[in-house]
């Protein structure tokens, strides 16, 4: 239980980090980058497995490369459910997703 705080808590302070990284990413605060990892965490563990189920054809055309594109949604679906967290677009939410799976896993690495 106490590690999935820490995570929660790191993958927060990467949404944080990315936000002030990138211009067309808006987090008011920490509490919102909070709740943003945690909305993450929910979408990735329950919408995510089934868009990457049924999007199966594409991905294999695309040899993977349509993932990035599931990320990018969920990124966008999170957007639209949190207001103090706004994305401005398709193309800033891939970006988005990219930076915050290094930050994350820079994080991740150091301090776990």
């Amino acid at each position: 239980m106490f590690t999935k705080i820490v995570v929660i808590l790191i993958s927060a302070l990467a949404v944080w980090l990315t936000a002030q990284i990138m211009t067309s990413v808006t987090v008011k605060d920490g509490k919102t980058a909070i709740l943003v990892a945690i909305v993450l965490a929910i979408l990735n563990t329950f919408v995510k497995p089934i868009l990457q189920f049924l999007s199966i054809p594409i991905t294999i055309v695309t040899l993977g490369l349509f993932l990035l594109v599931i990320n990018a949604a969920i990124i966008m679906l999170c957007s639209y459910m949190i207001e103090a967290f706004k994305v401005k677009g398709f193309w800033s939410a891939l970006l988005f997703s990219i930076v915050l799976w290094l930050i994350n896993g820079a994080l991740n690495a150091v301090l776990l």
